[in-house]
């Protein structure tokens, strides 16, 4: 059974950094596509980034590209989030998240259809707020 853990998530004021883990077990990591999503309250939960089974390849939500950074490191059966330049409107509950499937290219819409389809595994969320 997948099992997803994550960590990292505090209070940071608005400009500044913070960074984000995610352990996996219960497969093989190396084969698994990794991302996260983000969800405020009475929003649906929506893509923030994602990154191929080989860290080859990396895909990320207009909102976040150019301050975020997904990395994927398949000898510690983790991935991390580097967040900067956070603003408030970044302020969220944050998941992992494993497609229960491979995906080839695991854009924002292939990763919304896997979300939507409930073939996701997900981790309990860590609270991430920007305010000053």
């Amino acid at each position: 059974q997948v099992q997803l853990v994550e960590s990292g998530g505090d209070l940071v004021q608005p400009g500044g950094s913070l960074r984000l883990s995610c352990t996996f077990s219960g497969q093989p990591f190396s084969l698994f596509v990794m991302g996260w999503f983000r969800q405020v309250p009475e929003k649906e939960r929506e893509f923030v980034a994602s990154i191929t089974w080989n860290g080859g390849k990396t895909f990320y939500a207009d909102s976040v590209k150019g301050r975020f950074t997904i990395s994927k490191d398949n000898i510690k059966n983790s991935v991390s989030l580097e967040m900067t330049g956070l603003d408030p409107e970044d302020t969220a509950v944050y998941f992992c998240a494993a497609p229960v499937k491979g995906l080839r290219s695991p854009d924002a819409q292939a990763m919304g259809t896997m979300a939507r389809a409930n073939a996701m595994y997900w981790g309990q969320g860590t609270q991430v707020t920007v305010s000053s």
